[in-house]
């Protein structure tokens, strides 16, 4: 008996499990850690993907790959380039020192960037593209680190379905499609929240 006692507690201190905290009050932290893991959770499905949306995000509402997400009074625009993943297009992003946060990422053979450019005195644009997908949220600068967070756990999750994919592709789903949306570029103060922000000035 004293035997397999010995041989359960040495097999449970062999197979013991890892906890990995996550520091968020640490963008790189946050980052480093959530994207190194292979996550494989998802509750959300489109054409030709799936993703998780963690707890305290709210799926609002979706047009062809463009995604509009909702967490404690924000909003969150997720854009899912299918094309740039399909034909696997490459990108360089250059960090910014001007700016209040900019970083280039590639984890997990999967490129990157998170940008956060301070807009006036209260609001910061967060820009995070990873995996062919990007979210943007306009915030305080309290909630940065929530948004990351949350951004982090949608786009290290997204899957894509190459056969979905080829089909709609086949069919040349794009070929009318007047509006094109290039996750690869920086929005950097430009078109993305102009009129958000322009509306948001104007109630206070």
């Amino acid at each position: 008996m004293k035997k397999y006692f010995l041989l359960l507690l040495l097999l449970f201190f062999v197979t013991g499990c890892t906890v990995v905290r996550i520091n968020t009050k640490s963008i790189d932290n946050i980052v480093s850690v959530i994207l190194s893991k292979e996550n494989t959770l998802y509750n959300t499905i489109g054409k030709g993907y799936k993703y998780y949306v963690p707890r305290g995000v709210v799926y609002i509402d979706s047009n062809e790959y463009n995604e509009k997400l909702y967490c404690n009074g924000d909003y969150y625009y997720l854009y899912l380039d299918i094309i740039s993943y399909y034909y696997k297009k490459s990108f360089t992003y250059n960090e910014n020192e001007n700016l209040y946060y900019s970083k280039s990422i590639d984890i997990n053979n999967k490129k990157g960037y998170l940008e956060i450019t301070k807009m006036d005195d209260k609001y910061y644009l967060v820009e995070f593209m990873y995996n062919y997908a990007k979210i943007e949220a306009l915030v305080t600068e309290d909630k940065i680190n929530e948004v990351v967070l949350n951004a982090t756990y949608i786009l290290s999750t997204i899957k894509y379905n190459d056969n979905v994919i080829k089909i709609i592709l086949d069919e040349d789903y794009f070929v009318n499609k007047e509006e094109k949306y290039d996750i690869f570029k920086s929005t950097n103060n430009s078109t993305s929240f102009e009129l958000e922000f322009n509306e948001i000035e104007e109630e206070e």
